[in-house]
């Protein structure tokens, strides 16, 4: 008789994979593959709604632009703070989402100024000509 090591192997043809599996690992690995599509999905959601917000910060920008706000309003990122710490339910701490809104703040805060950059080196790229017409 042969020892047992508490391994079996298990061979599939679709997709061509061998997988080996160590006391009910398969059990596992399935369940994880389960989560990780999950996550795959809510990421997809999630690129959604970062181009959403892009898109808004866009036109924020161009109406920024129009009304000579400035970019930067530190009043407007503390409400942004306060509006994730009290719908946040766990298990991210307030400090987590915090720092992960900071940077999306970062990056839309940047869509904002090259809205503003682009209209403005439209603006001076303008010639003689061009008001004549």
């Amino acid at each position: 008789m042969g020892a047992d090591f508490g391994i079996s192997v298990r061979f599939s043809l679709y997709p061509k994979q061998i997988r080996f599996e160590a006391n009910g690992a398969g059990k596992s690995m399935d369940e994880i593959s389960v989560w990780r599509k999950k996550i795959d999905e809510l990421d997809r959601k999630l690129v959604e709604l970062l181009n959403d917000r892009a898109n808004s910060a866009h036109e924020i920008g161009r109406l920024k632009k129009k009304s000579n706000m400035r970019i930067y309003e530190p009043d407007r990122e503390k409400i942004i703070f306060e509006n994730i710490e009290q719908s946040n339910k766990g298990p991210l701490s307030d400090a987590d989402l915090k720092q992960i809104y900071e940077r999306i703040i970062d990056v839309m805060r940047k869509i904002q100024k090259e809205e503003i950059s682009t209209s403005q080196a439209s603006v001076s790229e303008t010639t003689e000509l061009d008001l004549n017409d």
